[in-house]
């Protein structure tokens, strides 16, 4: 079934179902000191998923909105931000109640998404300051990959809302030869560079610079060509 969108009943902070919290990373969101938190729940399926724990909607948080609420009053001026990971933290209505909470605490906020629910992402942007958006693939592989009918055309809206916002942002997208073809990532390329995405990042190099499996160093300089920022992890 393809993933619905949530419902938009209004919800306190304190509903947020949380599966973790870091709480100080510099890699999370560019250029600032961050805790993340890591929202439990998302709808797809994606095979090199990095938090497989978190995927469980249903699943009780690990700890409470009001212990993170408290952490980060006592980190008013030693963090920049605080960044919303998961799973899927537009799969809860709570989010946009968190990101008001966090904003008047005095933080900038970042949020890492797949874009699944694009109604959602747009109550949330008004109270965001960076987006990272996950592009898992071309239009055409987007189901195989996440295992979820209608998932790539729920991502293109979010990257076109997003895009037509202005807000900071960046694009990844994992990738290696099993996944999709180089073919099919030089038209990825070419789809995102179209639309003028500014940030792309390919994420699996073991070393920046270093080249992926079936990519040579050319190959990587003729993809970055096509962007402002190109990154290599």
């Amino acid at each position: 079934m393809p993933a619905e969108a949530p419902p938009a009943t209004p919800r306190t902070a304190d509903a947020l179902r949380i599966g973790g919290l870091t709480r100080l990373t510099g890699i999370d969101f560019p250029g600032r000191l961050a805790a993340v938190v890591f929202c439990q729940g998302c709808p797809w399926r994606c095979g090199y998923c990095h938090n497989p724990a978190l995927l469980d909607a249903v699943a009780p948080g690990a700890l409470a909105w009001s212990d993170v609420r408290a952490f980060l009053q006592q980190r008013r001026g030693l963090l920049d931000g605080v960044v919303f990971s998961g799973g899927e933290p537009t799969l809860q209505a709570a989010l946009v109640p968190a990101l008001t909470e966090v904003r008047a605490l005095g933080f900038v906020t970042g949020l890492h998404t797949g874009g699944m629910y694009p109604e959602r992402l747009a109550q949330a942007m008004p109270w965001l300051d960076w987006v990272g958006l996950d592009v898992k693939a071309p239009a055409h592989r987007y189901d195989a990959i996440t295992r979820t009918p209608g998932s790539g055309a729920r991502a293109a809206q979010s990257l076109g809302l997003l895009l037509d916002r202005g807000l900071a942002l960046e694009c990844r997208t994992t990738w290696h030869a099993g996944l999709f073809s180089r073919d099919d990532l030089f038209r990825l390329a070419d789809a995102l560079a179209a639309q003028l995405v500014p940030h792309w990042v390919l994420q699996t190099c073991s070393e920046p610079g270093a080249p992926l499996d079936g990519l040579s160093a050319s190959d990587l300089a003729e993809l970055g060509a096509r962007f402002q920022r190109f990154e290599c992890r």
